[in-house]
């Protein structure tokens, strides 16, 4: 199949590589640049946890302190995967979304009222997780470690690939990365291409984006679980 992935290059080079291998054309279209926030590094052994809601927000995550020593709680399977490789061992993982992951936190058996907890996330989020753990009774303070930007422009390489290899299937992982998306296919002209494409999204709401723009074909599907989604549509 044609498959367009739209994580930058750092997320999604293992996933490409294993598309590759199984026969599949892959194009990449980064929807989000991401940069650093260049905090100075937490010191952890003032918090009781870390809560992180993207794998970027670990990537980006500086520390002084044990990271053995730490509980992170983790918006999703990939996000847990990174903090585990970046050397965090006490992980949790919810199912993808935040309203899970802020129950997670809550039901934890780990954690009680009035625990510190450090919130690291990106400077674009659509749910105010630390005001809802606050009104919970924790103590949460929210440190934003990266910045996102969308991109909505094209190579030329990549529009003649597009035009070549129309795309079966379209992964998205953020409702930004939808919003920028949708953006660049206006902006070449490119819809007649993608009519019949299959757009994989990780959330109901990002989803729902994609229908109210237009798009016929939206599934949702668990991050981590590419290769078997595709097995499906075969």
């Amino acid at each position: 199949m044609n498959i367009i992935l739209t994580r930058p290059l750092n997320d999604t080079e293992n996933l490409m590589q294993e598309l590759f291998n199984l026969g599949h054309k892959i194009i990449h279209i980064p929807t989000l640049k991401i940069s650093s926030a260049k905090l100075e590094p937490l010191k952890i052994q003032n918090y009781n946890g870390l809560i992180f809601t993207s794998s970027n927000a670990v990537k980006n995550f500086k520390i002084d302190g044990d990271k053995k020593d730490i509980k992170c709680f983790c918006v999703g399977s990939i996000t847990e995967k990174i903090a585990r490789m970046n050397g965090f061992t006490k992980t949790i993982s919810a199912s993808g979304n935040v309203n899970a992951l802020k129950n997670l936190i809550i039901n934890s058996k780990e954690l009680k009222k009035n625990d510190n907890l450090a919130y690291i996330c990106g400077d674009q989020i659509t749910y105010e997780l630390d005001q809802e753990l606050k009104n919970e009774g924790f103590k949460v303070r929210k440190f934003i470690n990266y910045f996102s930007e969308k991109i909505t422009s094209l190579n030329d390489a990549n529009i003649e690939l597009i035009k070549k290899y129309p795309p079966n299937v379209i992964f998205v992982y953020s409702l930004r990365s939808a919003e920028s998306f949708n953006s660049i296919v206006a902006n070449y002209s490119l819809a007649p291409m993608m009519t019949q494409s299959a757009v994989m999204c990780i959330s109901k709401k990002i989803a729902n984006f994609f229908k109210n723009a237009g798009w016929k074909n939206n599934k949702i599907f668990s991050p981590g679980n590419e290769i078997i989604e595709l097995e499906k549509i075969k």
